[in-house]
């Protein structure tokens, strides 16, 4: 039998209901678990040719991240760890919609596009979060993987970057790490370890930190971690699956979205806490303050506090590298001021998606980058790490300021999980630089002051009537809608506002900050009805929130 007649037989296991069509999003497809067994089948025969085609190992995680627990979903893994290629993005969706009977015709185009060679050798990393369905999904992406020959390794329950990390590892020759969980913890803990060594005086209590596991993956992961922290990092552990559902009022999107703490957590005044998403790719941070009023530390906070670290230990060792903070269109207008006002960093802007903040983030000697839901990384270029280790391991420097800014630097790019987004790599960065610059929550929160936000969302009848220019802060079409957006602007002092397409379903977002709550909301409504009448809105008219 060949392999095609094998691929073909096997396909018809894990068929296609007729007509249904998907698109890959920002992280790969995601929609009802009962909707995906052939995709996850394709997804693996894909995954195959892609790594025929870079003669490497890639990924393929099964996890709807934080979605609903009934949900799933389904990202490749390229070599370096990154997201895939958004070529073979659109091979992906090809595959994935193609008729049973047409299956064989597109999976041979892309050999044919591509120029695979089908006698390489492919090696595919499977890893899954833990939601009900993902055994039988994991298995589906195996079955697609084995019809085409190709060899898997399952790593099981691990978080979305955990397995970003291995793949890194693998194609790297453990230059960046060892390709196993035990290589993945010992080396961000090592480091973490390594930079809270220059915070001597740490108390418990700076020690101690609450975490919303979300009811998911990473809160497993991080139970296994804790061995290797050596007691420099205390964890309370929360919604960490032994009850309540994955995500569900609980989790990084919950906590940003709604503005409180999660489900189950019960926080002391001050008192640090932070919150994973389903798959521990997003972070945030929050305190209550002694009024009881909650405060949000999201990822424009983060990005912050890491850029401000590295600058002021890259002035300490005395390099000249350059650090660029990397921001979407929901960045508070307040990050962006402090960032290129007062730390005079260079920001960039990109469209909405973590791809277009990774790629824009290798364009620096460290590129920082953090969307506002609290999904980033900082990323280092081979010039700069190779410089950075030079110092640091330089015994000839008598200037101890300069020699454990270096040490400090170094630690700091280990603690790190330059692949993609990861929250407990996140964590061990924000809780070293605190501990590092002697700050509290409290203090890390009044570096500047959030304007007050506000984002709605309107149903429209086909939502490509808008398209954007400008990192998507302005409209292109309809004619007359960036005018009307405008005209609205100019009505509340220190605003903004702005309006952007979902990427896959018919509504249209929209994002308005001012300065106060009040003008933010009225603001918000006013642009939700220009967009309901500009842009072909559907249902009833938007109604204010309150």
């Amino acid at each position: 039998m060949t392999q095609f007649e094998k691929v073909f037989r096997n396909s018809a296991l894990h068929p296609k209901p007729v007509g249904l069509v998907l698109q890959y999003g920002t992280a790969g497809f995601r929609t009802n678990a009962k909707e995906l067994d052939h995709i996850m089948f394709r997804m693996g025969l894909l995954a195959v040719l892609r790594s025929k085609k870079t003669k490497a190992t890639i990924g393929v995680m099964v996890t709807a991240s934080h979605n609903p627990e009934e949900d799933n979903g389904v990202k490749l893994v390229d070599p370096m760890g990154e997201m895939v290629t958004p070529s073979w993005e659109e091979y992906s969706m090809q595959l994935a919609n193609a008729e049973q009977d047409v299956l064989l015709t597109a999976l041979k185009d892309v050999i044919e596009k591509e120029a695979i060679s089908m006698d390489q050798d492919a090696n595919i990393f499977i890893g899954k979060d833990t939601r009900p369905s993902s055994e039988k999904l994991s298995q589906a992406v195996s079955d697609g993987v084995m019809s085409l020959g190709g060899h898997v390794h399952d790593y099981g329950v691990v978080t979305t970057p955990q397995l970003h990390f291995m793949v890194r590892c693998q194609n790297t020759q453990g230059c960046y790490g060892s390709p196993t969980m035990e290589g993945y913890y010992r080396k961000l803990s090592q480091a973490f370890v390594q930079l809270t060594k220059h915070a001597p005086n740490r108390t418990d209590d700076q020690k101690h930190l609450l975490v919303d596991g979300a009811n998911g993956v990473g809160a497993l992961r991080l139970r296994d971690m804790e061995r290797f922290l050596q007691n420099q990092l205390q964890i309370s552990l929360f919604n960490d699956c032994r009850e309540g559902k994955l995500n569900f009022q609980c989790g990084a999107d919950y906590v940003k979205v709604q503005q409180k703490p999660p489900q189950g957590v019960e926080m002391s005044v001050g008192e640090r806490c932070c919150s994973f998403d389903g798959d521990a790719d997003r972070i945030v941070y929050y305190y209550k303050d002694s009024d009881g009023c909650f405060h949000l530390q999201d990822g424009d906070k983060i990005a912050t506090l890491i850029g401000t670290f590295l600058k002021d230990m890259l002035t300490q060792a005395g390099l000249d590298l350059q650090v660029a903070v990397v921001q979407t269109a929901y960045a508070n207008g307040s990050s962006t001021r402090y960032l290129e006002d007062v730390l005079k960093v260079t920001v960039c802007c990109t469209k909405t998606g973590v791809k277009h903040l990774h790629h824009a983030a290798q364009e620096f000697d460290i590129g920082v980058y953090f969307e506002a839901n609290g999904h980033g990384t900082v990323l280092f270029s081979n010039a700069a790490v190779h410089k950075i280790e030079k110092l640091a391991q330089d015994s000839s420097i008598k200037n101890e300021k300069k020699r454990t800014a270096a040490q400090l630097l170094h630690s700091t790019i280990n603690v790190i999980n330059q692949a993609v987004g990861d929250a407990i790599s996140d964590m061990l960065l924000v809780e070293g630089v605190l501990a590092v610059q002697g700050l509290s929550v409290q203090q890390w929160d009044a570096i500047y002051s959030d304007l007050p936000n506000r984002q709605r969302k309107i149903k429209v009848a086909d939502r490509r009537v808008i398209t954007t220019t400008d990192a998507e802060r302005r409209v292109v079409t309809p004619p007359g809608l960036q005018e009307a957006v405008d005209m609205l602007v100019k009505k509340y002092p220190q605003s903004r506002a702005f309006v952007r397409p979902s990427g896959t379903e018919d509504i249209i977002r929209v994002y308005a900050e001012a300065d106060t709550q009040e003008n933010t909301d009225a603001l918000a409504q006013e642009v939700c009805l220009a967009v309901y009448r500009l842009a072909g809105g559907v249902g009833e008219e938007p109604k204010p929130l309150h």
